[in-house]
């Protein structure tokens, strides 16, 4: 649903960036003080009539699995939008059957439900599933609608001028629609009426938002012996030791020092950094 970011050193310091808020995602190569040249997941957002860009790099310069994970979830996010927002005459019925989500299950399908958006009225099918409130014409399948519990204010039981009616009120994100359908008998009605506030209420508790990923398992490499490079060190020393460390030898062949009754050097007391050295 979201990408997190958050420093490891202060936890004031996070982001949260919503799929829905984003504009463009991609990879680009930056040229980062620290890091140098590298792959970077470069995010274009919008939020409160603002436009915002994001720039992550990866701690591993070759390890691109991250932005592929990200890639695909945000994928799977653009593909189920019927699971979150309410759609009107989109192609969610196929031969007068319901085209069934994933992991959505149907619990009640009611015939000769009226939808009351116009004067005279639409009679169709009424869908109740774990996920969302279908209704759809029996005389012409394109003309319906699906909306997800999610986007639902508030249901109730309304006189109209057909009679009783099952009015639900869809938040502000969703329009802020008024839907009307009129259902006989009226025991019927109620009936129905309280199976949706059930079903909302679970919803409600436990929301199906309709992205599943499962992260691709690793690549497990078999395990094989290598054996390193060996190459040979002249052992000499014939122009090979820098000048710089001959005075840190522990040997007496050319270093500057005095010797004790065991040949070894012994320590000398230095008066400029107050401590016996050899």
């Amino acid at each position: 649903l979201r990408i997190i970011w958050y420093s490891v050193t202060s936890s004031r310091f996070s982001l949260s960036i919503g799929f829905t808020c984003v504009l463009t995602m991609n990879t680009k190569t930056v040229v980062s003080k620290v890091r140098g040249t590298t792959q970077a997941l470069h995010i274009l957002s919008v939020g409160n009539n603002s436009r915002f860009e994001f720039i992550f790099t990866n701690l591993t310069a070759n390890n691109t699995k991250h932005f592929s994970t990200i890639f695909d979830i945000y994928r799977l996010y653009q593909a189920s939008f019927l699971y979150r927002e309410l759609k009107l005459r989109s192609a969610i019925v196929s031969g007068g059957q319901l085209m069934v989500l994933a992991q959505e299950q149907v619990f009640n399908t009611i015939s000769g439900v009226w939808n009351l958006s116009s004067d005279q009225g639409n009679l169709g099918i009424f869908i109740l599933s774990n996920v969302r409130l279908v209704w759809f014409a029996e005389m012409n399948n394109s003309f319906n609608i699906s909306l997800p519990y999610m986007q639902i204010a508030n249901v109730r039981i309304r006189e109209s001028k057909y009679g009783p009616a099952l009015v639900i009120q869809t938040l502000e994100t969703a329009g802020s629609y008024v839907l009307g359908f009129r259902i006989d008998p009226q025991d019927k009605l109620t009936d129905v009426y309280k199976e949706l506030l059930s079903l909302h209420s679970v919803y409600t508790e436990t929301p199906l938002f309709g992205v599943f990923y499962e992260p691709k398992p690793d690549t497990v490499r078999p395990a094989t012996e290598s054996i390193d490079d060996i190459e040979e060190l002249d052992q000499s020393g014939v122009g090979e030791i820098n000048s710089k460390f001959t005075a840190y030898l522990a040997d007496s062949d050319g270093a500057q020092g005095v010797l004790g009754a065991d040949g070894r050097r012994r320590p000398v007391y230095c008066k400029e950094l107050g401590f016996a050295m050899e």
